[in-house]
C-alpha cells in the first residue's frame, strides 16, 4: 500500500503541492500518494488526529495553521523550534516530528534561483506571523545588512523581533515605520495576497535594484506585486519557488531523498501561466 501524506491548508484549492510530490515521487521511485486537505480554521488538530489514524505518514502545513503544528508536535527540529511555526509533520507511532522548510526553500529560491545574493543586503520582511517565524533565522545566516519586520500591529512586530537578539539586531514597527527606508528585498509574508488585498506600504521602500518576493502565488500578478512594479522593482517572484524548494526539503525529511526542482519548477510556471 502507498504511503499516505497531505497538505493541510484553509483555503487549499490553490495548492500546488499535491503536483509537486506526485512528480518527486515519480522522478525518485517513492511509492506515495500526496492529498489537499481543508481543515476547519478550529479544527486543524481533529483533522490531523483522523489523517493519522487513516495511516498518515506526514503532511505540509500552510496558512493558517503553522503555529497550530507547532503546538501539537511533541519533537522539534531546531530550525522549527527557533521559529515557533511547523510547516513539515512527520508520525511515527505517538511521535509527532515538527520541522520547519520554509526559511531554507526562501534562501534557495532567491539566491540559486533568481540568483539574488542577501549578504550585506537591505530587507523589509512584512508580517510577523507563522511564515515570517519560518525564514528569518535563515534570512540572517546569509548576512544581510539589515533586517527589519513590519506588520499591522506594531507590538506583534517588536516582540519577533526581540526573539532574534541573539543573532542580530533586527528592527521593527508597523507598515507607516517603514517611510523614509529604502529596502533592496521586500519579502511579503502576510496572506493579504489570498484574499486579494494590498498592504499599506508607503512610497519609496524600494531602491532601483531591488527584488520584490511575495511568498503566495497564483495564474496573475498579486497585488503586493503589482505595487512593487508600481514603485519601480526591478525584480518581482511570487512564491511558487519557494513552494517547490520547501516541499523538496520536507520531501527529504520524510523519505531522505533530495530530489530536483528545475525541471519542475519551469514546467508548474509553463503551466501556471498557460
Amino acid at each position: 500500500m502507498s504511503d499516505l501524506y497531505a497538505v493541510f491548508g484553509n483555503p487549499i484549492a490553490h495548492s500546488k503541492s499535491p503536483a509537486i510530490h506526485a512528480a518527486f515521487a515519480l522522478a525518485s521511485g517513492q511509492d506515495l500518494i500526496y492529498e489537499a486537505r481543508l481543515a476547519p480554521v478550529d479544527g486543524f488538530k481533529q483533522a490531523i488526529s483522523e489523517f493519522v489514524a487513516a495511516g498518515g505518514k506526514g503532511a505540509n502545513v500552510t496558512v493558517p495553521f503553522k503555529e497550530d503544528a507547532f503546538r501539537l508536535a511533541t519533537r522539534l527540529s531546531e530550525r522549527a523550534a527557533r521559529a515557533g511555526a511547523v510547516n513539515t509533520l512527520a508520525f511515527n507511532g505517538t511521535e509527532v516530528f515538527g520541522d520547519n522548510t520554509d526559511g531554507a526553500g526562501l534562501v534557495r529560491d532567491i539566491t540559486h534561483n533568481l540568483g539574488f545574493a542577501l549578504a550585506g543586503k537591505r530587507i523589509l520582511l512584512l508580517g510577523a506571523g507563522g511564515a515570517s517565524r519560518g525564514v528569518i533565522a535563515p534570512l540572517l545566516a546569509e548576512n544581510p545588512g539589515s533586517l527589519f519586520i513590519a506588520n499591522r500591529t506594531t507590538d506583534k512586530a517588536i516582540a519577533l523581533a526581540a526573539s532574534y537578539d541573539d543573532i542580530a539586531a533586527v528592527d521593527a514597527g508597523n507598515f507607516a515605520k517603514t517611510a523614509g527606508y529604502c529596502f533592496d528585498l521586500v519579502v511579503n509574508a502576510t496572506s493579504a495576497s489570498l484574499s486579494g488585498e494590498s498592504l499599506p506600504l508607503p512610497a519609496g521602500i524600494f531602491v532601483p535594484n531591488s527584488l520584490a518576493y511575495d511568498m503566495m502565488y497564483g495564474k496573475g500578478e498579486t497585488p503586493f506585486l503589482a505595487l512593487a512594479r508600481e514603485q519601480g522593482a526591478a525584480m518581482r517572484a511570487d512564491g511558487l519557488g519557494m513552494l517547490v524548494e520547501q516541499a523538496a526539503e520536507a520531501f527529504f525529511v520524510w523519505r531522505g531523498v533530495r530530489p530536483a526542482t528545475a525541471q519542475l519548477l519551469a514546467d508548474l510556471r509553463a503551466k501556471l501561466l498557460a
